[in-house]
């Protein structure tokens, strides 16, 4: 991973990984600390700030990725296309920018802001709270996507009836629906009417 000033404040001069921090939020977003990742998950949860991307292609198809199973948090689920958290001083922008090149191998050709969403949920395989802060952006991808293998395991293109299809069959993670209809009327915008989102 190339050392950039995000990065360099998240490993240490040996090369050893420290602990990744986030950044702590009041209700209204702004900053108030940082905590340890894992931390910050531990029930009830600290107030966090994440992203969630969603990307779609030239048909209106929303890029669905299943988490890797050796994650810590929500493996093998279903989600969107990327989501995850700024490092300290990150903006959410670079941040959603960055991780969906490291995890999915691809930058998108367009990437817009879709507001923000505040939720509190549980995990009840894992135990873990997500107590998000979580700013939304939308976007087009025209490449085809190459997996981190760590990072997810497998990606799909879906139809607003495919998802309700997959969703009704497979496991999605706790917090798919609400960052989706939180982020649906920019993602109207984008695809447009005939996408049927």
């Amino acid at each position: 991973m190339p050392i950039t000033p995000a990065t360099a404040a998240n490993s240490s001069s040996s090369g050893t990984a420290d602990a990744i921090l986030l950044e702590l939020v009041d209700e209204d977003g702004v900053t108030i600390g940082t905590a340890e990742k894992l931390a910050a998950h531990q029930p009830p949860g600290r107030l966090h700030r994440a992203f969630s991307v969603f990307l779609f292609d030239e048909r209106g198809r929303l890029l669905l990725q299943q988490r890797a199973l050796g994650k810590y948090h929500s493996p093998g689920v279903w989600s969107n296309t990327c989501c995850g958290h700024p490092y300290p001083g990150e903006s959410p922008f670079a941040a959603a920018a960055r991780r969906t090149f490291e995890e999915l191998g691809i930058s998108p050709s367009l990437l817009a802001e879709a507001g923000t969403v505040r939720y509190n949920h549980p995990d009840p395989a894992s135990g873990l709270v997500e107590q998000e802060y979580n700013h939304l952006f939308v976007g087009l991808v025209q490449a085809v996507p190459r997996p981190d293998p760590a990072e997810v395991a497998e990606t799909v293109f879906v139809s607003p009836a495919e998802l309700a299809e997959r969703h009704a069959r497979d496991t999605f993670s706790a917090w798919f629906m609400t960052v989706l209809d939180a982020a649906r009327p920019a993602v109207r915008e984008l695809t447009g009417p005939s996408a049927g989102w």
